[in-house]
Parts: structure tokens; sequence; C-alpha cells
């Protein structure tokens, strides 16, 4: 959910907004820059909960995605499966508002399949705590003949859209995609319930508008998208992970599920229904809009249809008097800011780039979780919940009928989507002439892009392993995103310019060019069009990474010896002699090297923080290298500081410890309470603490035990949490500096140590931080740029000029000395920037070994 203030921006009535959420934080006088009244947040810039997530979740999101019977050979419909009883959970949190428990959905779907032929249910993966994800469609009945013409048709949208435009078959006889999303938030559950009360109106609706409504469209609902979320009451999953905010990086299977629906179904439109918002909350949003967008089709239709989505929620007849809930506002109309739909994090704002036409998060009116859900009485809940469900059901119903009667409209914008990005044509700025029927539309609506012709990415070097893993990494999240990469079978120069054999280039004359556009751009600094960002604002995998990805403003590809590609060709590498050297500038890199000390290899440091494999364990490399897709280089070095297995003690956020366990450390989450309950601090080698640790809520024989370990064991910290735990814990003399708590974004920076020897140029922030003062034996390990540091984001000095990106030029981002490191960035974050990860882990192998030997080689 999201919140925001509500001003007279817009030529409308204002309809004033109320925070129906708990842990918002009101901006105080500190925060971002001109705006006397800043909008507020949905929590805390700064997360600092610790991660308590089960090894077992990040394992499961970790693995291969198992077969599901989604991409299967095309079939009719109904598609009708049996769905084997989950045990009965009687404490499942759906059960106290009323709302269908999780444990009661396969028996549910199984009985609305039975009701006829119009309902059928798939088994899309998995949810990181091992529950199913179940996607139900209602059409009317088709047969496989049918059906493999209806994926012909998708398949020319996409591929051939000018031919679609002009397609007579297409126009009458193709089914209009329509995805409800629900419950993605776990405790915001009635989604779910009104889901499944319209799919069974659905399923033995014998009026007229119903039989044409399923016989011109397909309507998919993803019943649950955070089974983990719903059963436990919690927003995120049982990885700790806020699916709304992972589209980018797709680290959760969930997420991957939402992604590849999106992907084989092409909705034009979609509901993502969310609370709580009262009153109800309909987007489009305010600026600033994601600058890839075909905006001017994104906005026409999502505006039509959030009207529609209004009028059928206040014609449900509550009041603020009698029922608690307010009026429904759309944020377009009604706002000036707050709530943007800036990055593709978020369902409706990823989903664009794939086709979809009307988007909407939907903020359903009245609260039932947090602090509601445990102090307010159970009459309350379920009338609440009840209110709720019909408030999604009013709001689905709406856009079936819009798309009931705009079908043609809808499915013609979502072709000109794809042609515009086919034939590389300009984007359509917004205005009263391009989207008439739109109102207050002006100059702070408009965001485009101009797009490059085209990205090359080299492949790096497996002999040399120069950024071949990453560029392998990028090109397969390229390809999951349905961006179309070529790979070049002979040098060849572009724009001036030669590429080497193997070269990955993607052609941004293609459908999706919005996706290869928002996913490898720098991005834009935003600081000077809005107060404050709700949600991140730079996050270029171009950047954040770790591969070389080059722009290619203009040019030529034609005759380019260029050949589609399905997969990244394979890095894998150990030369046949000599010892082996691991750069560790990689996550996999580190994954590699984990998996060897597991094993209990003899491995030693090199001079600049890389790994040296002596060749007595060529074998167990090769298995590593296969297994992470990594290449080892030979050297003569024998290496210095032996290496063991780290045991790390991690008091950090959810995506933190995801990345830590990505790169295969063996880690134990912590916090105060733990420690305060009576931690075993004998099988830990080094502690990692961004969140949830306060030295002085520590009990007093918790504080001895944590001094005693910090004695003569290494910290890493990162972030206030860490400058706070370092300070108290007497280790590093420096003066941590924070900068505005709001700021977030992409930054360049200047890499001087062995921490971060090898890694990008740029590094990732949010609420940044940096050392002033250093003391004696400090070392900067990396500084902020000279003059602006952003390079993408939303970064503003606070209000007496301070905490600013100017301020932070030229200061140093990371330090280190004896048995610490302190980030001031944010290498980890959301299992986001890949390319920064190898500096955490660096850095706890150097805190770890640094009362070791000195090193040699």
């Amino acid at each position: 959910m999201r919140t925001t203030r509500t001003v007279p921006a817009r030529p409308v009535l204002i309809v004033t907004l109320t925070l129906a959420t708990a842990g918002s934080l009101l901006l105080g006088p500190d925060a971002a820059g001109a705006d006397p009244e800043p909008v507020t947040r949905e929590g805390s810039a700064v997360d600092d909960r610790a991660a308590q997530a089960p090894a077992s979740a990040a394992r499961r999101a970790l693995a291969a995605p198992e077969e599901t019977s989604t991409g299967t050979a095309t079939r009719g419909y109904p598609r009708r499966q049996v769905l084997s009883p989950d045990p009965e959970n009687p404490g499942d949190k759906s059960l106290k508002l009323g709302l269908i428990p999780y444990h009661a959905i396969a028996p549910k779907l199984n009985a609305l399949q039975r009701l006829g032929d119009r309902v059928s249910v798939e088994v899309t993966g998995r949810s990181a705590g091992g529950h199913r994800l179940y996607l139900v469609t209602v059409t009317a009945p088709e047969t496989t003949r049918q059906a493999r013409a209806q994926e012909r048709m998708r398949e020319l949208i996409e591929n051939a859209p000018a031919t679609a435009a002009k397609s007579r078959e297409l126009r009458h006889g193709y089914k209009t995609p329509v995805f409800v999303n629900s419950n993605i938030h776990g405790n915001e559950w009635e989604g779910t319930d009104a889901s499944l009360k319209i799919v069974e109106q659905l399923a033995t609706a014998k009026d007229a508008k119903t039989r044409d409504l399923l016989a011109h469209s397909r309507l998919y609902f993803n019943i649950t998208a955070n089974p983990d979320g719903r059963i436990a009451g919690t927003r995120a999953n049982a990885g700790g992970f806020d699916l709304n905010r992972d589209f980018v990086t797709a680290s959760q299977p969930e997420t991957r599920a939402m992604r590849q629906i999106a992907l084989d179904k092409q909705p034009a439109v979609l509901l993502d229904l969310h609370g709580y918002v009262n009153g109800t909350l309909i987007e489009p949003t305010t600026p600033p809009h994601g600058e890839n967008y075909e905006y001017d089709l994104f906005l026409k239709n999502s505006y039509a249809n959030a009207l529609g989505m209004e009028s059928a929620v206040n014609a449900l007849g509550y009041t603020p008097a009698k029922d608690g809930v307010e009026p429904a506002q759309i944020p377009f109309r009604d706002q000036e800011e707050g709530w943007d739909d800036w990055p593709p994090i978020f369902t409706p704002q990823y989903a664009a780039f794939h086709g979809t036409v009307a988007a909407h998060t939907v903020e359903i009116p009245l609260a039932v979780n947090n602090e509601e859900y445990d102090e307010l009485p159970v009459p309350e809940l379920r009338r609440r919940s009840a209110v709720n469900t019909a408030v999604a059901g009013a709001a689905i119903r709406a856009t079936l009928n819009h798309v009931r009667e705009h079908r043609a409209s809808l499915v013609a914008d979502q072709i000109e989507v794809f042609r515009r990005g086919a034939a590389g044509a300009p984007q359509v700025p917004v205005s009263p002439q391009t989207v008439p029927g739109v109102p207050g539309i002006g100059p702070e609506d408009v965001y485009t892009t101009t797009f490059p012709r085209a990205y090359v990415i080299p492949p790096g070097d497996s002999r040399t392993q120069r950024s071949a893993p990453a560029a392998a990494r990028l090109v397969d999240h390229l390809l999951a995103n349905d961006v179309r990469v070529t790979r070049a079978t002979r040098p060849f120069r572009l724009a001036g310019r030669t590429y080497p054999t193997g070269s990955y280039v993607v052609d941004l004359h293609q459908p999706k060019r919005g996706m290869a556009n928002a996913l490898l751009a720098d991005g834009r600094d935003i600081s000077g069009k809005v107060s404050v960002m709700y949600d991140i604002s730079g996050w270029s995998l171009g950047r954040l990474w770790g591969a070389t990805v080059q722009r290619v403003p203009s040019g030529s590809l034609r005759g380019a010896p260029l050949r589609p590609v399905t997969a990244a060709a394979p890095v894998a590498r150990v030369p046949s002699h000599g010892n082996l050297h691991l750069r560790l500038t990689d996550p996999r890199e580190v994954a590699a090297l984990n998996s060897l000390l597991r094993q209990g290899v003899s491995v030693r440091r090199g001079p600049d923080g890389s790994a040296i494999v002596p060749a007595s364990a060529r074998r167990a490399a090769a298995a590593a290298a296969r297994t992470h897709d990594v290449s080892f280089a030979a050297t003569r070095l024998t290496g210095g500081t032996p290496l063991h297995r780290l045991r790390v003690a991690a008091a950090v956020t959810s995506g933190e410890l995801f990345a830590l366990r990505e790169m295969d450390f063996d880690v134990t989450p912590v916090s105060t309470a733990v420690l305060n309950a009576g931690f075993d601090w004998s099988g830990t080698d080094v502690l990692f603490v961004s969140a949830g640790l306060d030295h002085a809520a520590l009990t007093a024989p918790a504080r001895r035990a944590l001094d005693t370990f910090l004695d003569d064991h290494g910290l890493v910290g990162r972030g206030a949490t860490g400058a706070a735990l370092n300070a108290a814990a007497d280790r590093l003399a420096v003066k941590p500096v924070a900068g505005n708590t709001d700021a977030n974004g992409v930054v360049r920076t200047r890499n001087t140590g062995r921490v971060t020897h090898g890694a990008p140029a740029h590094a990732f922030v949010y609420a940044p931080l940096w050392f002033t003062d250093l003391g004696p034996g400090v070392r900067v390990e990396q500084s902020y740029a000279t003059g602006n540091p952003l390079v993408s984001g939303h970064w503003r000095p606070l209000r007496e000029g301070t905490g600013g990106p100017a301020a932070a030029a030229g200061q140093a981002s990371v330090v280190s000395g004896g048995r610490t490191v302190l980030f001031g960035t944010e290498p980890l974050f959301r299992d986001h920037p890949k390319g920064e990860f190898p500096q955490v882990a660096r850095a706890l192998f150097t805190v770890a070994h640094s009362g070791s030997v000195e090193e040699s080689g």
C-alpha cells in the first residue's frame, strides 16, 4: 500500500486520503527539500528490522523452477484437474476475519471446476514457503484447435504487430486477456475472496452479457499471489520479501510465477488488489510516470477503466457516517504527487512492458491488518472484511464490464504498444490532444525517453574472467523478461566501434523495447521533479549487475553477424595446468569459492583479495565451475592467508540475508531479541550488522557476550545501525554522516581498496551514509564520486542544505581497518545490485582473516 497527501493540483474535487496502515512514518522537517508538507511513506525509508527468514525459503527461491501445469502444449478449455487438499491449519490468520483460509482454497477450486465448463485451474509454481500458487482461467469452452488459434493470434500481436493490426481474424476472434492479481501482500486478504466470488458467479451465470464476455475474453485470476503471507498475516512471503517490490529482480518464486503469467497470457488489462486506503484508491497515478512506457496509451485506458471502478465502488452505497468508508479516489486526478508509477517494481507498472494498457493498483478501504487485526473485536474485523470484499468485487465487475464494452480498442492499443517498439517509432507525449477525455494533463505528466539504437554487452573474457559471469547472468535475465537478445558470430563494427565475437546485442527495435530500456538504461535523476519518492527511483542493471553494458545511440544493425539466442553461452572454464585464480568480483564466483571451502579444499587469498586454488584441487574446481557457471584462470601465484568457510551471524534485512545465502555463506540470523535470549557465539566467525541489533537495548549478559566476541572477531556494518554498533563497540574511529533518509538511487563511486577491487564504478544507495574524520589506520575502500555522484534516482538535500549529493561528493562510502568494514551504500539491497554483492563477501573474508599471518604470494 502507498500513502500520500492530497493537494489541489488538478481542476477537480479533491478527496482527502486517510491513512489506514500501521507503521507509516510522517516525514519530519528534516525530510525532503522544498515541499513544506512532504508525502508520507509506508514505513521508514530505512529497514531496521532483522530478517528471520528460514534457510529453506532461500533454498526454495534459489532452486530451479519446478515443472508446473503452465507452459504446457496448447490444449483446449476447460483444463480441469483435481487438487489434493492441504492439511487444515487452525492458525491461518484469514480465519479470524471470516475469510477463506489457504487450506480451503484447493477444495473450493475443485468445486468451482465442477460447476460447468467455464472454469479451469493451473498450478503455476510454489511459494518460498512451499505452498501451491493457483491460476484460475474463466472463459467459454475452446477446442484444442480454437486454443491454438488463440495462441497464434497472441503471438502475432507481439511478434508481428503491424500485421496483427490488419488481421480480420484477430479483430473478430481474439479473446481479450484480463489478469486479476490478488493478495500479493499477504496481510491484504480480501482480493482473494472477491475473486473466488466472481469466479463462482461467472461459472454459472446465464445472462447474455456474461456469455458475451466469456465468448470474447479469457479471465485469469491469480487467487493468492502470496499464500505464505496470507497464512501468517504478514505483508512479505516466507523469505521476508515484499513481492510487490521484486519484479525488476524476480528473486522470489512467486514473482517469477506472476512474471510468467504476464508473458504467457499477455493481458491487456490488469487489476492488482491491495489494501488499505480509505477511500478506495484506484490508479492511474500521480507523477513521475515511467519514462519507458507508451504512456499515452496506458493513461487513456487506465483512466477510463478507473472511472468505471470508481462509479461501481461508490454505488455500493457505503458512507463515512454509516460505514466509515470514504468515496473512491483516482490519484492522477485527485492528487499532486506521492503515488507514482516510476519504477517497474510494482505489478501494474511491470505489466505495462508486456502489453497491458490498463493496469491498476486498487487499494480497498478498511484496515484489518497490523494493530487493527490485534486490537479490534472480531465482529468489527469481519464487518470490515465484508465491506472490503464487496469493494474489491465491485472493482472486478466494473473492469469486466469495461473489457466487454471496449475489447476492440484495448487489443488495438496493445498491438500499437508492440508496433511502436518493433518499428522504433517515437513515443507520443501525453497532452489534452493526445489523450482526450483525461482531465488535468499538464507538463508535469510528460515523461518520455530517447531510446538508443541498441545496447551491446561484451561477453567478458573467460581466460581473464573479466565480466563473463555477470554478462551471462544479465543476458539470461533479459531473456527471462522476454527481451530479445542476439549474439555476434564474428567481430563486427557498430557506430564506429568494433566488438568481439560473442558480444550480445539488444536491438531496441523490438516489441518490448520499454522493458529492455528500463532494465539496461542508466535512468534519470528526478530529484527536481517531485518532493519525495514513495519507493526506489533508480535501479539500472546496466550499472549495478557487474557486466559491461555499452549504449549505442544510433547506427544500423543491417548486415551485422547476429543470431538470436535463447540462453547465454556457458562461461565455465578451468585451465588444464597450474594453480587456479578466481577473481571474486561476481556473486557466482563467491558461491563457487564457498562450495570449495565447504568441501575442505585448501584455498588461499590472493594479493588483490581474490582466491587461489591449488592445482591439486582441479577436479573440485571443475565441478564448481560447472555448477556456478564461472571460469578459473591459470596463475603462478600460491596465495597468502589460508581461507576457511565462514560462519556468519547476521542482523540484516531480508534482502541481505537472501543475498548472503545466494553466495552460499553459512548464515545464522540474529537480532537484539536473539542475543538477549542467550546466543552461543562459539560457532561464529564474523558478525554482519545492518538492522535489528541495538547495543543499548541488550541485557548486560548479552552485551558482555557480544563485546567479548568482538574483541577477537570481525565486524561488517552497513548503514546507520552498523555504524552505531561500530561506535558502541569502539572499533573504527570514524564519524558517520547521514544523508537525506529519503534518498535512493544509483551513484558513481571510486574504488580504491581490496574490498572493492573489481567492483563496478557505481553503487546503490538508500538512506545514504558517508564517513568523515577518519582516525589512524582507517582505509578508504570506496568514495562517492566528485561533483554530483547521483546518476539516477531521487536525492535532495535537507532544508538546511545538508545531506544531499553535493555533501557526499568525494566522501568515503566504504571504510575498513583492523577487523572492521563499514558500508554507507546498500550493496545487497533487496537481492538486487548483483555486481556489488562481492564487496560484502570480500569484507567478510577480510575481517574474519585479518588476524592471520601476513599475506604473501
